[in-house]
């Protein structure tokens, strides 16, 4: 959480496509990685054709791949889906001993509703040192019409990374906004040393400096190709959308499995 800039300017969080067209399997290009670059400094997301997960972090992009190893990403990489912004100064504390994702997100939660602020979305990042990290990634599949479910349960892995530092970056959307993107907390984590990371769905942290953004307003970049005109985005399921977000059970997730101790 270094060279934040000062809390002088409005945020804005910008987001490409909408949750719901992801869903339903619109996964092309609606940005390249170089132009969504210019709209924040921290944010997560997907590749065209669910290639990886993004983590966007201190200005740059990564991008976690299936064995939850980590690149930096191409500037012409295509982006069909993310958020970011630019971090500022915010809210900041201190948390030890969170012995899982969900106990880690009811303080998230806690520290937000102090401020008012669960009608508001909010990006945090927590720099952190961790007993373990549950998370995982994809690879590329190209496709039109096959939902995220579908996609991720042909090309999704799993992985532990144990005992290791890093960062967390978090993003809050309220429930009114369901749809748009996922309802409540969504992690991805990226290593210390910018070499693993992947969407977190469990993790044990030991310790964690945390800082808070609250976010009042948003820009939303929609697919501008013909195709997305063919997509019923109201159809798409709520419930899947929060199994492939959450982890929960019916995803492809399965157990996580020990390859990064």
């Amino acid at each position: 959480m270094n060279n934040l800039m000062e809390n002088t300017l409005e945020q804005i969080m910008y987001q490409v496509s909408t949750l719901q067209a992801l869903a339903m399997g619109y996964s092309r290009a609606v940005v390249s990685v170089e132009e969504f670059l210019q709209h924040g400094d921290i944010g997560l997301g997907t590749f065209e054709d669910i290639d990886g997960e993004m983590i966007l972090l201190g200005g740059k992009c990564y991008r976690a791949m299936e064995d939850g190893t980590v690149l930096q990403a191409d500037g012409n990489m295509g982006v069909p889906f993310a958020v970011t912004t630019f971090f500022l100064q915010g809210k900041m504390f201190s948390a030890d001993n969170i012995k899982n994702m969900e106990e880690l997100k009811m303080l998230l939660d806690l520290k937000i509703e102090e401020d008012f602020g669960l009608n508001s979305m909010h990006v945090v990042c927590i720099d952190g040192s961790f007993v373990k990290v549950c998370a995982r990634s994809e690879s590329a599949y190209r496709s039109q019409h096959v939902t995220l479910k579908e996609i991720l349960q042909k090309t999704q892995k799993d992985f532990i990374f144990n005992d290791i530092n890093g960062a967390l970056v978090c993003v809050y959307f309220p429930d009114y906004m369901d749809g748009i993107n996922a309802p409540g907390w969504h992690l991805h984590f990226l290593s210390e040393d910018r070499t693993k990371g992947g969407h977190v769905f469990d993790l044990e942290m030991n310790h964690g400096e945390i800082c808070i953004n609250k976010i009042s307003s948003i820009q939303i970049e929609l697919p501008k190709a013909p195709d997305f005109d063919t997509y019923s985005l109201k159809e798409a399921s709520q419930d899947e959308i929060k199994e492939v977000e959450q982890g929960t059970p019916g995803t492809p997730k399965g157990k996580c499995h020990d390859e990064f101790k």
